[in-house]
Parts: structure tokens; C-alpha cells; sequence
């Protein structure tokens, strides 16, 4: 019998790699991709004259306004702005200024405070500036990047075995692919589901959920909930074993219902179980 206690003893406060924190190659991609227009707005830093010149430039090169959006760290191309004068909505991607004239982009740029940044050598390159902004919008990714670290790390190791194995594979194909029947799963077919790894052997087909919670909260007993039901319904199916991979200090705090699974659900493991050859075991 394994130890509760010692196995979440070994779970990970983090799994944080070097590419977790920014994506540098995005962050220079997207600025790239509007480095023409930020180099002709460059030629308003320091301008005594900003709104004359600000609008022989926008006559010349309306494309330049496409370029506006990121300078507010603002993803979308068009963007919603009112005051006591009315309501505006700005559209960046296609400048022609027909829904709105040069002078309403100009008091856009003026109320935004665009233009104060620009005229008054607040910054001295705007392709700088446009890195700056990126790299702290790119910090948003995190969230994403976290939750494929995880199921990168998992697909490494079950890669190792030399297994046949599916990534993101929904429970009606795995009918379909094997015949498995597996309706005390999908509450007969009523509900669908969809596996982040299937691992299929000589004997059985594995079905895998993978996560990590670096910080606790209702979510984790909720989970730990419903895939101890999933065990016992995946109990009932003939050829076919659930597996859950699980880890991160969040489970500390929701040790009680994560326990009541561990002593349940046979094939219940963490990061320390897959350095161990865990897999190596079970996919034999």
C-alpha cells in the first residue's frame, strides 16, 4: 500500500520552465509586424507642432494608425472610447477615415494621452516602447502556457515507453477506433468526453487526464471528486483503465478529498511516480 502522505509530500511547487515566462520570438513577431508603421510615427518624438504634424502624417500614411492599438497594450483593432463630447468606436485595422475623420483619430490619440507621450520625449523609439508593451502583454500567456506544461511533460515520459498513444481524443472515437464500449463512462451517451492522452497496449486501453495546481482552491476538490467517480465507472468497462496524473503544492490545502481519491483509484500518480517508471509498468 503506498503512503499518502509521502506521495503528496513530493508534489512540486512549480514546473515552471524558461520559455514559461515570456515568449520572446511572439513579443518580436508582433512588433516586426509593425515596425514600417512605428518608424514613421518615430518622426512626432519631440515635435514642437504635434497635431499640425500628427495630421499631415495620418494624410500621407493612414496605415500608420494600425500601430495605435498595441501602444495602449490593447490586443483588439477596434476600440470603444466616450466622454462628456460622445462615443466613438475606433476602428484600427482599416483606416480610410470615413467613420471617424483625422481630427477625432488626433483627439483620440490626445485623450488617450498618445500624443504627450510622443511629442514630449517621454520615450525616444517607439519599436522600444512596442517591446516593452508586448513583453508584459505576452505575460498573460502564462495562464495558457502553464496548463500545455504540464501535458508536455506527461507526453515526454509516455513517450519513453514506446506506447501507442493519442493526444486529445474524444471517448466516442475511442469506441469507434477499438470498439470499446464505454457508456458507464459517457452516462450512456449522453455526455462526451475528451481524454488528453489514450494510451492503447497489447491488453488494455488507458485513458489519461493530466493537471497541475500550483495554488489551491473549490476547483481541486471538485476535481478530485469527479475523477474518483470516473475510476469507478471506468471500473465497470472491460479493457479499459483510467489514469490521472496530477501534481502541484495547490493540493495541499485540498489534501482530504485528494486522499479519499488516492485510496480509491488504483492508477493515481504525480510527477516523482513518472521519474520513477511508473509507466514503464503499466504499459508493458
Amino acid at each position: 500500500m503506498r503512503d499518502f502522505e509521502e506521495w503528496l509530500s513530493k508534489m512540486r511547487k512549480s514546473i515552471n520552465g524558461y520559455s514559461y515566462y515570456v515568449d520572446f520570438d511572439k513579443v518580436y513577431a508582433n512588433v516586426d509586424a509593425i515596425k514600417v508603421e512605428l518608424n514613421i510615427l518615430n518622426s512626432l518624438i519631440g515635435s514642437k507642432n504635434v497635431d499640425v504634424e500628427c495630421k499631415e502624417l495620418l494624410r500621407k500614411y493612414p496605415n500608420v494608425m494600425k500601430a495605435i492599438p498595441i501602444l495602449l497594450a490593447v490586443r483588439e483593432n477596434e476600440i470603444y472610447a466616450q466622454d462628456e463630447e460622445g462615443a466613438f468606436l475606433y476602428d484600427f485595422s482599416n483606416v480610410d477615415f470615413k467613420s471617424c475623420s483625422i481630427e477625432q483619430y488626433i483627439t483620440f490619440m490626445k485623450k488617450t494621452g498618445l500624443l504627450d507621450l510622443i511629442s514630449n520625449h517621454i520615450i525616444g523609439n517607439l519599436y522600444d516602447y512596442a517591446t516593452g508593451v508586448e513583453t508584459g502583454l505576452d505575460s498573460n500567456g502564462r495562464k495558457n502556457r502553464g496548463g500545455h506544461q504540464m501535458e508536455d511533460l506527461v507526453e515526454k515520459y509516455i513517450k519513453k515507453t514506446g506506447a501507442e498513444y493519442y493526444k486529445e481524443m474524444y471517448l466516442t472515437d475511442i469506441e469507434k477506433k477499438w470498439g470499446a464500449n464505454l457508456s458507464a463512462i459517457s452516462a450512456e451517451g449522453t455526455t462526451t468526453k475528451r481524454w488528453d492522452f489514450v494510451v492503447k497496449t497489447a491488453k488494455k486501453i488507458y485513458v489519461i487526464e493530466t493537471n497541475f495546481y500550483s495554488g489551491g482552491g473549490s476547483k481541486l476538490n471538485e476535481t478530485a471528486r469527479s475523477y474518483k467517480m470516473i475510476a469507478e465507472e471506468a471500473k465497470q468497462v472491460q479493457g479499459v483503465e483510467f489514469v490521472w496524473i496530477t501534481d502541484g503544492g495547490g493540493w495541499k490545502s485540498a489534501r482530504r478529498n485528494l486522499k479519499e481519491t488516492f485510496e480509491t483509484m488504483e492508477h493515481l500518480y504525480n510527477i516523482a511516480d513518472m521519474e520513477n517508471a511508473v509507466f514503464d509498468k503499466l504499459f508493458r
